[in-house]
């Protein structure tokens, strides 16, 4: 199975406000919007991040051909123990999941 990373055109992430962090993923064309949407499940991502599922959003925008998501962060922006002020680092962790 490919890493996400690999079949995409990008994956971004960064600050959604000082509680919560968003990633993208740009798929490129539809083709590949189709397959990431019906691969990458909501259940594989919360679990990628530490997150209760109930707790993940889900964003698909057809007419960008991306895939976005939401998570809480772990700790509050700016705070001592916050090791990524801007949020920047988490999309790596998703371009290495394995999708079908």
């Amino acid at each position: 199975m490919p890493e996400l990373g690999r079949i995409v055109s990008k994956v971004r992430s960064k600050n959604a406000g000082p509680f919560w962090l968003t990633i993208d993923v740009f798929c490129g064309d539809s083709a590949t919007f189709e397959r990431v949407s019906a691969s990458l499940k909501d259940e594989a991502v919360a679990r990628l991040y530490g997150v209760d599922r109930q707790l993940l959003k889900r964003f698909e925008i057809p007419s960008l051909n991306v895939v976005k998501f939401s998570v809480p962060r772990p700790v509050v922006q700016g705070k001592r123990t916050d090791r990524d002020m801007h949020g920047a680092g988490w999309g790596c962790l998703l371009e290495e999941l394995e999708i079908d």
